[in-house]
Order: structure tokens, then sequence, then C-alpha cells
């Protein structure tokens, strides 16, 4: 048992806790979520020992260990899988002992807990859980410097699963891990004999492993039966009821409130108005509703839509030296209107691909066709660190629209999700999902014909990731995706391509298919994966999904072209306004009469163009917005 009892905690003076109580049985798994910055990884590190509560109280059974991954990555010359069983200490304090011990007894005794803890087949299931997150025999012997960070966590998260502590606790564990390591782990959760609790945006993971969602919300917690998708719908209904609760309060404050204001001052009523006020001091108040609206991505569509094959391969070879190539026997075609997901372990070559169609290198040998008209917008998750940190989003709009005034710079800006204060905020000082955010901007900004978004999701919360999925299902460009997120990539890709073996070729099957191919090769049955069941599987139609979402773009693009150019034409007139404001406010101006006089009369005619204008743009939102709540009712 894992309780949690009036838990307050407060960092910087900011209350974080606020007296939450939740209590989660032994053997049960669930999710822990709730807005970046609400507390989640706080929460995790409470419960270890690693922070102490200002109030209240954190208890487990009497006994349990707690797992959780540590924040430094393992280093030195000890292979993978001497570190991975070393993380065992008891074992490995007890074979060191049977090496010297003497004592007959003490011998025997060694050898009985040996057995209890199942150490001689300590190996072979730490190669297994080293194989499911993708390292082969060969690189299990490798050394643990040899590999960059990302993969060393997927050493300290092999460690932590190695021990198999009564008490898992993980947070954000598919992070580090591509879509392969990340459907390993999934079916690898699915049949863990103990506790486990798992803070994750991604939603397949949530809704297939946790049997329940514990929800952090203004300092307190709230458990929920089932998946993410449940918790969803029962949070929607929390929240209905809550407002229709609210709505009633409200009314009867007002009559109230009307009731003494009306006869407070007769002596005849005084009475009863009196007991009124006290009536009405005595109604708590239902707060609001104040979850923060998800700014949604708007992602500009290409101005001018080029014709199919985009891109197109001929025995084309990859690499980054002449007669080593990487990849070989390209020959593939993208269309103008394609989505493609990138299927393959880590280290297959996905990112030189991405690379290669992308136009950042040649290839070697063969040809490609078109690549040299084609814009392309290309997101790579490493690209956040070369944000610079002293530079504020508005830094880089100066940059990407120096004619522009700042109000159009500050405009760009809010349709990504900038405030004002965010705007000049360092890059320092924003957040990860606030920097991913940035960079999807600079990636988008000059409406590419294809969009390459290499791990996208990596810092974007839930609610983002779905905010990024309406977006590209609007965006009429070609996109070529890489990522860990199943939801992402099945909801937005209609085609696979997966990396492998030296080459690129389409997958024929789907991502269950995949799933069920991959887990074949990992092994993923032969301890855990096998006894997980099929909780949680996709509850919905994707493919559908995805073809109505085809479908929508396809019926709405004229409405919207219309809205667009309405839009454009209000800023060309906007912009030739101001200019002449700032003409007719310089005093040299009027130095010559019939020049002022004329500037005079231009104005207004462009004052009256800019009012028809405007008109015709809400006409063309107001149409655009409808028959998009109209196709949205069709599809539901």
């Amino acid at each position: 048992m894992l309780h949690i009892n009036d838990l307050t905690f407060h960092i910087e003076g900011k209350r974080i806790f606020d007296a939450a109580t939740a209590g989660i049985a032994t053997g049960h798994k669930v999710g822990l979520v709730g807005r970046n910055g609400a507390g989640k990884s706080t929460l995790l590190k409470l419960i270890t020992g690693e922070m102490a509560p200002d109030d209240g109280s954190i208890t487990t059974t009497r006994g349990a260990r707690i797992g959780y991954v540590a924040q430094e990555a393992p280093g030195g010359d000890k292979s993978l899988i001497d570190w991975v069983l070393d993380a065992d200490q008891e074992r490995t304090a007890l074979l060191a002992e049977a090496e010297t011990a003497l004592d007959a007894n003490r011998i025997g005794e060694i050898q009985v807990r040996l057995s209890d803890i199942d150490a001689h087949s300590a190996p072979s299931r730490a190669a297994i859980i080293l194989s499911g997150l993708g390292f082969d025999e060969s690189a299990q012997r490798r050394a643990c410097r040899e590999y960059s960070g990302g993969w060393r966590m997927r050493v300290a998260l092999a460690a932590v699963l190695f021990l198999e502590p009564e008490i898992l606790l993980l947070d954000e564990p598919t992070n580090y891990l591509d879509l392969e390591g990340t459907l390993w782990l999934e079916s690898y959760l699915k049949g863990y004999p103990h506790t486990v609790v798992i803070v994750s945006h991604d939603r397949d993971l949530l809704n297939a492993v946790p049997g329940a969602i514990l929800h952090l919300e203004r300092g307190k917690l709230t458990l929920y039966s089932g998946g993410y998708d449940d918790f969803e719908e029962a949070r929607r209904e929390k929240q209905r009821l809550e407002l229709k609760l609210k709505k009633k309060q409200d009314d009867d404050r007002r009559r109230i409130q009307a009731f003494i204001d009306r006869f407070k001052a007769k002596a005849t009523k005084a009475k009863q108005a009196q007991s009124r006020v006290k009536a009405l001091a005595k109604m708590q108040p239902i707060a609001a509703q104040m979850e923060d609206r998800v700014v949604p991505f708007l992602l500009p569509n290409p101005e001018k839509m080029l014709a199919s094959p985009l891109i197109r391969m001929e025995n084309a070879t990859a690499g980054y030296e002449p007669g080593k190539p990487i990849l070989s026997g390209l020959n593939l075609r993208l269309d103008q209107d394609d989505r493609i997901a990138l299927l393959g372990q880590n280290g297959n070559g996905k990112s030189t691909f991405a690379k290669l169609i992308a136009g950042r290198m040649g290839a070697l040998t063969g040809r490609i066709y078109g690549a040299q008209k084609v814009t392309v917008g290309y997101f790579a998750q490493h690209q956040l660190d070369d944000l610079s940190p002293q530079s504020t989003p508005y830094d880089y709009m100066v940059q990407l629209m120096p004619e522009a005034t700042e109000a159009q710079k500050r405009t760009k800006l809010g349709t990504f999700g900038f405030s004002a204060d965010k705007a000049d905020t360092k890059c320092a000082n924003l957040s990860g999902g606030e920097k991913a955010r940035l960079l999807l901007a600079l990636t988008a900004f000059h409406a590419p014909h294809l969009l390459i978004l290499d791990e996208p999701t990596n810092h974007l919360d839930i609610d983002s990731r779905e905010a990024l999925i309406h977006a590209l299902a609007e965006y009429e460009g070609a996109v070529i995706l890489i990522s860990h997120d199943r939801h992402l990539v099945e909801a937005t890709a209609d085609r696979l391509w997966l990396v492998k073996g030296g080459t690129v070729a389409s997958y024929d099957g789907d991502m269950e298919s995949y799933r069920a191919d991959l887990l074949a090769e990992r092994g993923a049955g032969a301890r855990r994966g096998s006894q997980g069941g099929e909780a949680g599987e996709a509850r919905f139609d994707r493919g559908a999904q995805r073809r109505a979402s085809a479908q929508k773009r396809q019926l709405l693009a004229p409405l919207k072209k219309t809205m667009q150019d309405a839009e454009k034409r209000v800023e060309k007139l906007g912009a030739e306004l101001q200019k002449l404001d700032g003409a007719l406010g310089d005093p040299a101006l009027y130095s010559d009469p019939q020049r002022a006089q004329k500037i005079t009369l231009e104005r207004g005619q462009i004052a009256k163009k800019l009012g028809e204008a405007e008109e015709l743009w809400l006409n063309a939102t107001a149409a655009f917005e409808e028959a998009e709540l109209s196709q949205d009712e069709t599809v539901v």
C-alpha cells in the first residue's frame, strides 16, 4: 500500500500540494497526470524521500523497496550487462562472499539465499530487459562510456526494471526510447507483478498499462478508475456537473442578493432580509473551472502546391563517407499529400534518411528528383539545445520578419502560444514544452511543402500533443514523422516506412502488426509481456479518423483559402494605412498642402477599403468555422 495523507509542500513560497490525499493498493498500476509544472516529478521525489513534506505523510508497506530511475546516466568501463547486474547489491555481495566463505553453514545460507532471489537466472533476465530496450547481445558487452547520454539512460531504466522493486516509480520513461523501445516497455509493464506509478504524456501507454489515473490539479490528488481515455471522459462529466451546479448556485446568490437589496431598508422585511444575508454568507462558492486552455498550433500551408511526386528516388544510397553507405537501394516516392511515419530502431538510419529528404546531405550514388524545388521544414529534437539561451522568441521574430511592425511580430508569436510576457522571456528560462513550441514555429514559419518532424513531442504534455495532431490534420503539405508516441503516429500517418537492414521500404501492416512483429523479435513474452493481455487497446478506428481528417481538409480547403486571402488583404491594407498615418504625423508634410491633401484623401480611401475587407474577412471566417463545426458533427 502506498498512502499519501494530507500532504502539503511548498517550493519557493508556491504551494505545490495542499492537504493532498490518495491511496494506491499493493500491486496496482497508476498513471500520474497533470499539467506541466503541477508537481508530478516533485511527488515522486517526496515518495522516494529525496524531498521532505512540509506537512502530512507518505507511507508504504513495511519493507517495500522503491525503484526510481537515477538522474545520472551510468558511465565508465563496466559493460552494460554487468552494470545492470551490479544494481542488485545483495546478489553482488552474496556472490563475492561465496568466493571466499569457508564455513559450511554460511556457505549453505548463501546458496539458499541466492536461490531465493533467483540469482542464477539474473544474467538471462538482465539480457532480456536490455534486449527489449534496444541492446543486442554484442551491445550489452560494450562499455557504458561508449554510449551517448540517451542510450545510457536506457541502461539506468533497465537496472531499475531488473531490480523489480515492490513500488516502481517511472518519470517519463519513454523520453529516451524510440517507438520500438516504447512498445516493448508497454508490454513489459502490463505483466509487472508489483505497484507501478507512471508519469507520462504518452496516451497509449496510459491506456494500456494503468488501471487507474491519479490526477494532480491545484495541489489536490483525485483517483479515477480506468485508463487515460476513461479519465478524460469522467473528467469532462465532472466538469459538466460542476459548471451546472455553479450556474444554479450563482442564480441562487443573485436571487438572494436582489431580495436583500430590495427589502433591507423596509422595517416589515428587515428580519427576512437579515436571514438571507446569513444564508448568503454560508453559501460556499463553487470554484469556476480554471483549467488552462491549450493554445493551438497553427501550421501555415504552402502558398503554392507542387505536383506529385514531390521527391522521387532511384537506386539512391546515403551515408557520410564515400563507399560506406548507411542506407542503400532507396526506390521511393513522396507525394504532396503524404503523411508518412518512419519506423525502425534508433541507429538504423532514420535521421540519416530524414536529412537526405531534407536536402541536408546528398546521395552517395543513384538519383533524387525534385528535392531542389521543395521547401522543407525540419524539426529535430537536438535543435532545442541550439536555441540561443539569451535570445527571446521575439528576437527570433525580428530576424524572420525584419520589415514587419512590432504588432505583427507579436501577433505571429501569439498564434504559437507566446503571450506578451513569454515572447520576451529568454530561451534559457523557457520550459521544455515552450522551447518545442518555439522550434515548431521557426520550422513552419516559411510555410514549407514538407514538414519533417523528428521526435516533436518529447516535452509536450498530452493536451499539447492533441493540439499538434489537430494542426497536422489541418496542414495541407506533406509530413514525415519520427516519433515514439504511437497515438501521434496512428492519428497522423497514413503510410508506414520501415528503416531496417540498411534500406527503407514500405511497411504493409499497421501499428498493431508492427507491434506484434517487434515483440516477437525482442522476446518480450519471455517473462512479462505474455501476462499482460490486451487491456487498453485502441478504442476507435484510427484509420477511419485519418480518412475523415483527409476528407475534412479537402472539403474545407476552398473556404479556408477564401478566409486566408481575406486575412492577407486586411494585413496588407492595415500596413498601408499605418504607413499613411506615419506620413500624416510628420509636421514637414504640411509645408506642401497639395501633397498633404492627396495623402489625406488616399488615407480615407484605404480606411474604407480596410473596413470592407474586414467585413469580408469576418464573413469568410464565420463561414469556415460553421462548415468546420458541421464537418466535426458529421464525423462524430
